[in-house]
């Protein structure tokens, strides 16, 4: 049972790439039920931020708890047994799907939850059906990746991320592989998973959505966070200098 309110908090993280430093000193907290937006250039570090807090890169220095559970503190990581159990707390969607091409769309959403958490196979299914009924989705439960459009793919991914049941789920650009009439769809299922008050970190280049969704906005640049705030503040009205010429072209609009 998760007793703590603060799902998500980062303290101080650093990470490089060879001589390159990609996080400089990051530094926030994410609160249960809330949405995080976080906007910026390419190449800011985003995508490396949230790969990092899923374990899908390791950190420099600096910490990382996930749920009250320290899952790397001052650049030491916890156990492999412990770093498991605090991943079941965390679901990433990928930009690109990542579906598995040779399994149904049943199988993608089934297979996960048999082997991660151990279900059987009439409760993983059980599972994956709701599921997919919420993603309007119930028609293609026999179909495979390539008889999908992206929008559909993507909400194949999202619902099984969602089957794992857990505390934070991670969006990282979750329409740039769509085409804009695509794109609505993928952001609708986000807006209701947030009425719904599911905690989610999402790192997306659609300013409208950002502000109009989100709890909480981080903008960064190289490596480290320029402003962060109020969404309408930080949208409509950025202090930073840095962030009003990122915003420039949107608030012209």
């Amino acid at each position: 049972m998760i007793t703590t309110n603060e799902i998500i908090k980062v303290e101080h993280l650093k990470k490089s790439f060879g001589k390159v430093d990609v996080l400089k000193d990051i530094s926030f907290s994410v609160y249960r039920g809330d949405v995080l937006g976080i906007i910026g250039p390419s190449g800011s570090g985003k995508s490396t931020l949230l790969r990092s807090i899923c374990q899908l890169e390791t950190v420099d220095s600096g910490s990382i708890s996930i749920c009250g559970k320290p899952m790397v503190k001052d650049g030491v990581y916890s156990s492999k047994e412990e770093l498991r159990q605090i991943a079941l707390n965390v679901g990433l969607v990928f930009q690109n799907f990542n579906l598995f091409p040779h399994f149904s769309v049943l199988r993608n959403i089934t297979e996960a939850q048999k082997i991660v958490l151990g279900r059987s196979t009439e409760e993983a299914e059980t599972i994956a059906l709701e599921l997919l009924k919420k993603m309007n989705l119930e028609t293609k439960v026999f179909s495979y990746p390539c008889e999908l459009s992206g929008g559909q793919q993507q909400r194949v991914s999202i619902a099984r991320a969602l089957a794992l049941k857990p505390e934070v789920l991670f969006f990282d650009e979750p329409t740039s592989a769509l085409d804009p009439e695509l794109t609505g769809e993928i952001l609708a299922v986000i807006r209701e998973l947030a009425e719904e008050k599911m905690t989610m970190v999402v790192v997306t280049h659609e300013m409208s959505f950002a502000r109009d969704t989100s709890d909480k906005i981080i903008f960064m640049d190289s490596g480290v966070i320029v402003e962060q705030g109020n969404p309408k503040d930080v949208i409509n009205n950025p202090q930073e200098e840095r962030t009003k010429l990122f915003l420039k072209r949107f608030n012209e609009k």
